[in-house]
């Protein structure tokens, strides 16, 4: 028996992307975009003196939202061409103007102006959600910027940094991506009106041979759509390089968000930090007591989809032929909108990520005096130099008593007792015990990091996303 849930549903649109995101590559926006073309098309003909009416344009006009898929969809079963097939209905709807519908213009006409377009505003969504994700994590940093933490290098305990301090990682890389699309959304083209190959032949005729007026309905048509130029010159359609350095962008971001969420995970297994957990949460159906990171690992797994996904634009950009060759098509369809809305999902989960993290300051504390006795050896050895000591037995006295405390830790699952073996010989190193404890505050091996944070917050995060202050405060609820 057949029903809905009896064929293949997509998950990025049934349990990932946002409604938003899934209406721009939705047949409705597709297909009102070629509408909308084909009225830019026809009023700068009219305009450049071609004789069409106001009466052909108001009907164009009136049908923009209003399409008649199954009959495009009848006529499509017949003429096996998409394009001629929307053609074909729209002229269903508007008798008076059917016969101007494209006129002198090619498939890639609407196909290609609308992929950019697509592809225009999916990117300003997408920004949208990069600022909100940005401004949760310079909260966070703030927030958390005196909060001294283990560093890691190999994942080994490493010099102290802060918890602020290594949110500032993750947002400066998001950043780097904000600044890739900014450029991008900035600098995009439409293909516009160049003909069957590019050499706007058609319109020349159209024109009787005038090259001014072929230029300058190219110039009308990317006014209308509110672009501010076409590429200068293309093949039957743009340069598939403009898929590539899309795609690039969601890889960049993807990249970005799975570092960040591999981070998180991590530090969640360490029990230092750790994303929300509902109420109602199940961790395992197994282990009850667990609180897996299901959404850093969601993350994780759609941006492995997005960065493997990249490819296909890539390969298509190499392998076209000439003017253009068709084999791009089913994978443009593919590649470019699932690739969209999986950015879309992993920014919207990183929001709802970002908007709740939690610090276990009692357990960080505990890691850090697992191993900052071992860190402080070099600062508690140039101040006993200071006061007199030799610097060379001194390091001889501290290198023993550390082999003592890591076989103490290592063999005997015992904690760290450096700091007592230290204390036990004040003398040795002419220090009060008063003084080697103020040495032993964690705040004193943290350098600048949380100058550091306030500093890139000022200077670099808030000039980055401060002429989006009015869309900032998205919070999202995830659904599963």
């Amino acid at each position: 028996m057949e029903n809905k849930y009896s064929t293949y549903a997509n998950p990025l649109i049934d349990r990932y992307c946002s409604k938003d995101m899934s209406y721009i590559f939705s047949p409705q926006c597709k297909f009102s975009t070629w509408r909308k073309l084909w009225v830019a098309l026809a009023e700068s003909e009219k305009e450049l003196g071609l004789n069409i009416t106001d009466e052909q344009i108001n009907e164009l006009k009136a049908n923009i939202n209003n399409i008649n898929f199954d009959e495009a969809r009848k006529i499509e079963k017949e003429v096996r061409h998409d394009v001629m097939s929307h053609v074909k209905a729209y002229g269903l709807q508007c008798d008076s103007a059917k016969g101007i519908i494209h006129l002198g213009a090619t498939s890639a006409y609407v196909g290609d102006n609308t992929d950019v377009i697509q592809m225009n505003e999916a990117l300003k969504l997408i920004r949208i959600k990069l600022v909100n994700l940005i401004n949760n994590l310079k909260e966070f940093a703030l927030e958390n910027k005196d909060i001294p933490t283990l560093g890691f290098t190999h994942f080994q305990a490493a010099q102290l940094t802060t918890v602020g301090k290594r949110a500032c990682l993750w947002a400066q890389d998001l950043l780097i991506d904000l600044e890739d699309l900014n450029f991008r959304i900035e600098n995009m083209k439409l293909r516009g009106v160049k003909g069957t190959t590019g050499t706007q032949a058609s319109f020349l005729s159209l024109f009787e041979g005038d090259d001014e007026k072929v230029k300058e309905l190219d110039k009308l048509v990317c006014d209308k759509m509110g672009y501010k130029a076409s590429y200068a010159v293309s093949g039957q359609t743009y340069t598939r390089k403009l898929d590539y350095q899309v795609i690039s962008i969601l890889s960049g971001i993807a990249q970005s968000m799975h570092k960040m969420t591999n981070d998180i995970r991590l530090l969640q297994s360490l029990k230092e930090l750790e994303e929300p957990f509902e109420k109602n949460q199940i961790g395992s159906s197994a282990m009850a007591y667990k609180r897996n990171p299901m959404r850093s690992e969601r993350i994780a797994s759609l941006s492995k989809f997005v960065i493997g996904e990249s490819l296909s634009p890539a390969l298509v950009q190499a392998t076209q032929w000439l003017e253009r060759s068709l084999d791009d098509s089913a994978n443009k369809r593919l590649a470019i909108p699932q690739a969209f809305m999986a950015v879309d999902a992993i920014l919207e989960i990183g929001i709802n990520v970002t908007n709740g993290l939690v610090v276990y300051e009692s357990i960080i504390n505990k890691h850090i005096n697992e191993e900052l006795p071992f860190m402080a050896t070099e600062t508690i050895l140039m101040e006993a130099v200071k006061r007199g000591g030799d610097r060379q037995e001194l390091h001889e006295v501290i290198r023993e008593y550390s082999m003592q405390a890591a076989k103490r830790v290592k063999q005997e699952g015992k904690d760290n007792n450096l700091l007592e073996l230290i204390l036990l010989d004040c003398d040795t190193f002419k220090m009060s015990k008063e003084e080697i404890l103020s040495i032993m505050d964690p705040k004193n091996f943290v350098g600048r990091a949380p100058k550091q944070v306030v500093e890139f917050v000022e200077d670099v995060i808030n000039p980055a996303i401060s002429e989006y202050k009015d869309s900032i405060g998205m919070k999202i609820d995830l659904s599963v």
